[in-house]
């Protein structure tokens, strides 16, 4: 990586990390018209199909942002929505088995001077921009077709259970900011785990 490419990230880290203690700090309008939202993410449905030999996830995420990581967006900070997906395997005996894990981040980016919401899957590299916030937290929370796990990687005559959930992840910051948001709630977007029997 050249000098001039870390130096622009370390840039724009800071300009996010300022931007941001900005917002929670200070405020916004939002704030001062004394809106409060406090946000959820829920997973309303999910199942897995096996195609071509390879389980795939169709489900529907309801993404609600709070006030603060509205504003926070607003103000030019991007955010990372995470989707977390385990395979577990059923024992007997023994405490189940998580077999194999999945995370599919997304970053969601608000540019005020075309005031387009950018979406783009950091797994596969792909971006889609929106017109508005409700439509790209719509596509967001539409997942057809994602490969999950290979049939050929389970054990044959065992039972397995999937589980999804969607959370904002703020893994990204400075640790002091992180430290900031663990102890505000509204900060602490993360879905309840939604399960089912993966059918073989």
């Amino acid at each position: 990586m050249s000098w001039p490419t870390i130096i622009d990230r370390f840039k724009l880290l800071r300009r996010s990390a300022l931007a941001l203690l900005v917002v929670l700090v200070l405020g916004t309008g939002l704030a001062q018209e004394n809106i409060e939202r406090e946000g959820y993410f829920e997973v309303r449905s999910a199942s897995t199909q096996a195609i071509g030999g390879v389980h795939r996830l169709d489900a529907r995420l309801q993404l609600i942002l709070s006030s603060e990581a509205l504003a926070a967006l607003e103000n030019g900070v991007t955010l990372t929505i995470e989707m977390q997906i385990q395979v577990i395997r059923v024992r007997r005996f023994l405490i189940d088995s998580v077999d194999a894990e999945l995370a599919v981040r997304h970053e969601l980016e608000f540019r005020p001077l075309s005031q387009r919401y950018i979406v783009k899957n950091l797994n596969s590299g792909d971006q889609d921009s929106f017109a508005t916030l409700y439509s790209a937290l719509n596509s967001l929370g539409r997942v057809q077709g994602l490969p999950v796990i290979d049939d050929a990687l389970l054990l044959p005559d065992r039972s397995y259970r999937v589980r999804l959930r969607a959370m904002l992840n703020t893994q990204q910051y400075p640790a002091p900011l992180r430290l900031l948001f663990f102890w505000r709630g509204r900060w602490q977007l993360q879905s309840e785990w939604f399960e089912w029997l993966l059918e073989r």
